[in-house]
């Protein structure tokens, strides 16, 4: 647009002296233009006031269209619609004549002869009506979108012509402004003439995918997906984004089936391993999980812990061991430790942790002093219980505290009640 406004400014200055010569006139819209082009609107805007509406020579299809063009850079849409089909209307009745410069013969040589091809391009001035009002509608669709009148957006592209269906990001744009009508069937079918003809425009697959996976078509949304990505030599992360949005939509057998795929293209990617094992978590497939996710510590350690804690849950104790003397982090290491033994009623053991909670002063978290606390209770030994309890805040975790203080008292006054 800019460029286009810098060489119709210099066409326009050059009328201006002409004018000048000729009739002593000042080309008010000349002026305008420059003004435009400098953004400066306020100026702009008193040389349009300037021209003669009721001069022979006023170019009502030229004044409209700068102005429609002044109003759209101020981001007064309303005022540059009405200029724009102001200048629509004046552009049909316009009589287009043939500059001189356009009635100068041209020749073409033929190549390997010196015989002399002479051809004269003929003004078509339909054509170039016909371009120039395209051209406004292209204007106005930007306008009525800027102000989400989608209706309208859609309409001026249609009247646009060719200069309507020239881009892909005009079928993008189309189909956009359906969805937001809430009308889907007109915006898959908009997006399936832009994929038709332009066929390697991958934007377009990509929307369409979005637009099925909205509609929670998944199964047409996955296939979608899969030839954008086979045309867009997709890398992990679109994989992995597909498979979110089939975990959005609670496909969960759909999201396990496509990301087993996924783990055999990408087999190191250890994103996939965890999304794989959350998966089949919901399916309480602890075990599957808990290998998926050593499986993703593999290729990045962050994701151990999750993996000592599913073996944890598992039950498998030892192995969650084994790969917790892995973790580097100390106070992590020793946190899941004391769940390990807990998990597996070895209290004793977590009482022999209770130097290293005091060392790295790990016991100002309440639970795992409660995890101390209810260690030496299991294990016999109420005082040192009592002790750590007492100094518990966390009200769940008193509340808690409070019932094994009971049983103490309880186990303290008949033996037999903690047998």
């Amino acid at each position: 647009m800019k460029k286009l406004l810098y060489i119709l400014s210099i066409l326009l200055s050059l009328n201006i002296s002409l004018n000048a010569k000729a009739d002593n006139e000042i080309n008010h819209l000349a002026l305008a233009t420059l003004m435009i082009y400098d953004a400066k609107y306020d100026k702009a805007n008193e040389e349009l006031n300037l021209v003669d509406k009721k001069s022979p020579k006023f170019d009502a299809s030229k004044f409209y269209t700068i102005s429609g063009v002044m109003y759209s850079k101020q981001n007064k849409s309303n005022k540059a619609i009405l200029n724009f089909h102001k200048a629509v209307e004046a552009t049909k009745v316009k009589v287009f004549k043939a500059p001189k410069i356009r009635n100068k013969e041209k020749y073409l040589f033929s190549v390997g002869s010196d015989a002399k091809k002479k051809t004269i391009v003929k003004f078509d001035a339909k054509k170039v009506k016909q371009e120039k009002i395209d051209k406004l509608y292209m204007h106005l669709s930007q306008e009525y979108y800027k102000i989400k009148d989608y209706e309208n957006t859609v309409i001026s592209l249609d009247n646009a012509g060719e200069q309507g269906r020239s881009k892909a990001a005009l079928y993008t744009l189309r189909a956009e402004c359906f969805w937001k009508l809430k009308k889907y069937p007109e915006a898959i079918s908009a997006i399936n003439i832009g994929i038709e003809t332009f066929n390697d425009d991958t934007t377009l697959l990509k929307q369409k995918f979005y637009y099925y996976a909205d509609l929670k078509l998944y199964q047409t949304a996955i296939e979608t997906a899969k030839l954008y990505m086979k045309k867009a030599g997709s890398g992990v992360n679109e994989y992995i984004a597909l498979a979110q949005m089939l975990i959005a939509g609670n496909q969960t057998d759909d999201a396990i089936l496509f990301l087993e795929n996924t783990k055999l293209k990408f087999p190191k990617e250890p994103k996939v391993s965890l999304l794989l094992g959350h998966m089949y978590l919901k399916k309480d497939m602890k075990h599957t999980t808990a290998s998926l996710f050593e499986n993703s510590s593999y290729y990045d350690k962050k994701y151990l812990k999750d993996a000592v804690e599913m073996h944890r849950r598992s039950g498998n104790n030892l192995h969650a061991l084994y790969l917790n003397s892995q973790n580097i982090d100390k106070q992590e290491k020793l946190k899941q430790k004391i769940a390990i033994y807990i998990n597996a009623q070895e209290f004793r053991k977590v009482i022999g942790l209770k130097k290293a909670l005091q060392r790295y002063k790990m016991l100002d978290d309440d639970n795992l002093r409660y995890a101390l606390a209810y260690s030496y209770y299991m294990a016999g030994d109420y005082e040192k219980s009592e002790l750590h309890l007492k100094k518990i805040n966390d009200n769940e975790l008193f509340n808690k505290a409070t019932v094994i203080r009971k049983n103490i008292e309880k186990c303290k006054n008949d033996t037999m009640e903690c047998i």
